[in-house]
């Protein structure tokens, strides 16, 4: 109540008015002349500070590894509505991301000329283009539709809108470019998710009992009102099963359940290979959930959609009617009645690494600053 009262929900995503573009009439600078292709670049990537163990910003940060083994030099521009120290947020990301070599700037402190900038979310890409007379090549680095983070209301509007900024698309996954084109028209390069097989892998060839659930109260995109729901219904029909969640471990549940909170990859891979199946929400891309959750031999339960369905082809995924109900009977099923082997589902996931997803945002960046090969 004192949260409503106070306004303070009118802060969340804020931007400075200043740093709010307008796809209307909106003109950006670009450099006089383009290097000569093979000329070391120098690459900003403008992102929100992050929290350990996030999965987007790992995605992210593997692509700014990538340019940099290529030989560029890339630096993070932190954008933080709330004004946070820079040197709090650099600690989180030299802690969980020790193999990022990048300089953490702050966009309070402006963005210089530099040969691009990536920007890699809806605020973001506000702040690139709102500093439109930088002479830059600007890309946008996009992994979840983010327009669906917010209800109907100015937040959707200019999350929308950032896709009409002209900046070149890259997409995690087929089902976003899929979406922008038809929306928007946006011809888009594709980075295909990946998956770490060296972490999430099978180890635990038995047969499994129990299910598990990223449970994020506060990320309405992974749906955790409606895994609550479907869980108490799977605890009524199988309570000797045990029911683990992870990512919050404020998160308390009104049935049995394991709490692991914030999970490092390989103890998530440990606990995947404890369990026979799991829900695997998200409804503004696929996520990585899925194949992580194949690898180690668990079925993932997941909300079927005719964009996602594109991003993964594979016989063991459970594609379900996201209702409480639809989710609970596909756990049923797979632990009642199927009882699919782990060797075998572990077999069937896909084994493309992260390589072929650098590969392409380190050419697109390139193409963009040098001009077409």
């Amino acid at each position: 109540m004192a949260y409503q009262r106070s306004g303070a929900s009118e802060l969340d995503g804020l931007l400075d008015l200043d740093r709010i573009a307008d796809s209307r009439g909106l003109r950006l600078a670009v450099p006089q002349r383009r290097p000569q292709r093979g000329t070391p670049l120098t690459v900003g990537w403008i992102c929100t500070p992050p929290r350990g163990g996030s999965g987007g910003h790992t995605t992210l940060f593997r692509m700014v590894e990538g340019m940099e083994a290529a030989g560029h030099t890339c630096v993070l521009y932190l954008h933080d509505a709330y004004a946070g120290e820079r040197s709090r947020h650099e600690r989180v990301i030299r802690d969980h991301w020790p193999a990022l070599r990048a300089e953490v700037r702050s966009t309070a402190d402006g963005l210089p000329p530099l040969d691009a900038y990536v920007a890699s979310g809806w605020e973001t890409a506000h702040v690139l283009a709102s500093h439109s007379d930088v002479p830059t090549r600007r890309l946008y680095f996009i992994q979840d539709f983010e327009p669906l983070f917010y209800p109907a209301g100015s937040h959707y509007v200019l999350a929308e809108d950032s896709y009409r900024f002209g900046f070149r698309a890259i997409t995690v996954g087929p089902m976003l470019a899929d979406l922008l084109r038809d929306r928007f028209g946006i011809d888009a390069r594709v980075a295909e998710f990946g998956c770490d097989t060296s972490i999430y892998r099978l180890t635990n060839p038995a047969p499994r009992s129990g299910v598990v659930f990223y449970a994020r109260r506060d990320v309405a995109r992974r749906g955790f009102l409606l895994g609550l729901v479907a869980l108490r219904e799977f605890h009524r029909r199988h309570p000797e099963h045990e029911i683990h969640v992870f990512g919050d471990p404020t998160v308390s549940l009104p049935f049995p359940a394991t709490n692991h909170g914030i999970l490092r990859p390989a103890q998530l891979s440990e606990l995947y290979n404890r369990c026979a199946a799991g829900i695997a929400i998200s409804f503004t891309n696929l996520s990585l959930v899925p194949d992580e959750m194949l690898a180690c031999g668990v079925v993932p339960v997941v909300a079927d959609d005719e964009y996602a369905k594109v991003s993964i082809d594979n016989p063991h995924v459970r594609w379900v009617s996201p209702t409480p109900l639809g989710l609970a009977d596909a756990l049923d099923a797979v632990v009642h009645r199927d009882r699919p082997s782990p060797v075998e589902v572990a077999a069937s996931v896909r084994t493309t690494s992260w390589e072929a997803a650098k590969q392409v945002t380190r050419e697109t960046i390139e193409d963009e600053v040098y001009g077409p090969a």
